[in-house]
């Protein structure tokens, strides 16, 4: 296949980016190269044939000549703002991101008049907490708790509505949380991992009570490729790890792979101790 990947300078999108390359699709890496994008994650495939990188913005009404370029059979969207708390600080880069730019792609491939398929990439955060203690469906309500989530839930509604008003070709993949080479630091498993090698202590929030499910990053790509080749057009695919691990039962075993000891827990104030 022609792949048009975007964000793929990111921890989860270069990990895609790979796999594409290795599978050998012609793969294009749309990036702007925020903070969280770095070229160094596309170093082992940035020489193959199969290979090319574009700086650029999915909101830059300029996506629409790559497209016209490059005709790709899909378009694979994992650019995005990631992070909540940082879409607490400002939610504003979350709301032209992960909406503005899904609906300029989605505009983009639509003109472009191309019989090609769009992959939105998601997040589980869309549910909000799963209060019974159950595992999300893709029929489970949508109840984002934070600007980020919400962010996520509007793009995702939006490509949706495309496809239903449009007959756009359209998939969703929502994952749970990723873990694996090229994390940007701020995530908890690099974040806790550095202080705990650097020999400072580590927040957890509440009484570590918090459950989240995680997936290394090449199986949540394998998931991706899944939903992009056999997926139906219109539907929801959830992708997890089925390890679900409370969030201080995760840093006794990062403390115990580090030489430390639970004196480098930081217990902090948390409203919340439901599952996530």
């Amino acid at each position: 296949m022609k792949l048009l990947v975007t964000g793929a300078a990111g921890f989860i999108g270069s990990s895609f980016a790979r796999m594409s390359v290795a599978r050998g699709h012609q793969t294009v890496v749309l990036d702007a190269l925020t903070y969280a994008g770095n070229l160094e994650n596309l170093a082992p495939v940035a020489k193959a044939p199969n290979f090319r990188f574009v700086k650029g913005d999915i909101c830059d009404t300029g996506v629409s000549a790559l497209f016209e370029e490059a005709r790709p059979d899909a378009v694979v969207n994992f650019a995005a703002e990631s992070h909540v708390d940082r879409s607490i600080i400002d939610a504003s880069p979350f709301v032209r991101a992960n909406i503005g730019g899904v609906q300029n792609l989605l505009d983009a491939l639509r003109k472009a008049k191309l019989d090609a398929r769009f992959l939105q990439v998601s997040t589980d955060e869309v549910y909000g907490s799963a209060d019974d203690g159950r595992p999300f469906t893709e029929t489970s309500p949508l109840k984002p708790s934070s600007p980020y989530a919400a962010s996520k839930t509007s793009g995702d509604l939006l490509a949706l509505a495309y496809h239903h008003t449009f007959g756009m070709d359209v998939v969703l993949t929502r994952c749970s949380n990723n873990y694996g080479p090229y994390q940007f630091p701020e995530k908890l498993i690099p974040l806790f991992t550095t202080n705990l090698m650097e020999g400072r202590t580590v927040p957890v929030y509440g009484d570590g009570g918090n459950i989240r499910d995680w997936i290394y990053c090449d199986d949540h790509s394998r998931g991706v490729f899944a939903a992009l080749e056999r997926g139906k057009a219109g539907q929801v695919y959830n992708l997890g790890g089925g390890n679900p691990t409370a969030n201080l039962d995760l840093t006794r075993r990062l403390i115990h792979l580090t030489g430390r000891d639970d004196s480098a827990i930081t217990y902090v104030k948390d409203g919340t101790t439901a599952r996530t």
